[in-house]
């Protein structure tokens, strides 16, 4: 047993007015509680108690260290407790709404690695690209491209993001690769249904605006579609960065017209405006950032 162990089995003692009584709360026998003070007492070269048959009183020394062991005895209670609350903080649900391309994307690889680390939270994972009114739907994360001016919310940046354009090999060989922004108007290209100006797309370079009128044989309000028809080698899309860091690397699909610049877009990781957010929610919320990051970090480099 430590000294500090010691201390508050001598705390306890005096509390409980026996060894007995003591020796029950402690679970240890009378004669480990009684070795235990005389080492203490060993320690520190002093007698803390005048033993009888019938009571046990304080030496001076004794009254001089009891207060410290009694103090000693309410901070690890206090520490006892603080981790009990941390436990329970830590187990229970999280809800979290991200874009459906997101989070079909990487989210279950990245919850999935969460959730060994962090077994007790559960996570349901709401994909949708409507705006949930967070505090009204019961909703404790959220990633956004776009932040209101809410005094509600608390938005911290994850990363900023830009369309890539991009074919399969298998496309750019039987077409040709397009040298300029102009030259995808004789090629297949495939369109964002989402956007109401889906055949004019913008690129930048020195300062010049260039707009390029496009058509193609497919279109999809749906990132993720759009992504598996230029795997399929059916045309030259523009699709968000992040959706593209697995395919680029391992060359399934090549980034154009790297000399020209496209619209950027931030993201950020929303949460309701609060005193303290929850155990389990901070943990995931500075989990997300750092993975994003280290996402960050490693598309940035195949793109040099």
């Amino acid at each position: 047993m430590s000294e500090m162990d010691d201390l508050a089995a001598f705390a306890v003692l005096i509390e409980a007015g026996s060894f007995t009584l003591a020796a029950q709360q402690l679970g240890c026998s009378k004669g480990q509680l009684s070795k235990r003070i005389s080492l203490l007492e060993t320690r520190f070269s002093v007698v803390l108690l005048q033993r009888t048959t019938r009571r046990l009183s304080l030496t001076a020394a004794g009254a001089a260290l009891l207060p410290q062991a009694q103090a000693l005895v309410v901070q690890v209670e206090k520490a006892r407790q603080a981790l009990a609350r941390l436990k329970d903080d830590m187990a229970g649900p999280v809800r979290m709404t991200v874009p459906v391309s997101l989070g079909e994307t990487f989210f279950d690889g990245l919850l999935l690695e969460f959730s060994r680390q962090y077994p007790e939270v559960q996570i349901e994972l709401d994909l949708n690209n409507s705006f949930h009114d967070l505090s009204r739907d019961g909703f404790d994360l959220a990633i956004r491209s776009e932040v209101a001016n809410d005094q509600r919310l608390v938005a911290r940046p994850l990363l900023a993001w830009h369309e890539m354009t991009c074919a399969s090999p298998a496309y750019l060989e039987q077409y040709g690769e397009p040298q300029t922004p102009q030259a995808l108007a004789d090629h297949r290209c495939l369109l964002n249904s989402h956007y109401s100006g889906r055949e004019e797309w913008l690129y930048h370079q020195q300062h010049e605006l260039l707009r390029v009128r496009v058509s193609g044989p497919f279109a999809s309000n749906h990132y993720s579609l759009l992504k598996k028809a230029a795997l399929a080698g059916a045309g030259i899309a523009r699709l968000p960065s992040y959706l593209l860091q697995t395919e680029l690397a391992d060359g399934r699909l090549r980034w154009l017209l790297r000399d020209y610049q496209t619209r950027s877009m931030p993201m950020y990781l929303v949460h309701p405006y609060q005193g303290g957010l929850p155990k389990r929610t901070q943990v995931l919320a500075d989990y997300l950032i750092d993975w994003f990051k280290r996402s960050g970090e490693a598309l940035a480099r195949l793109q040099q």
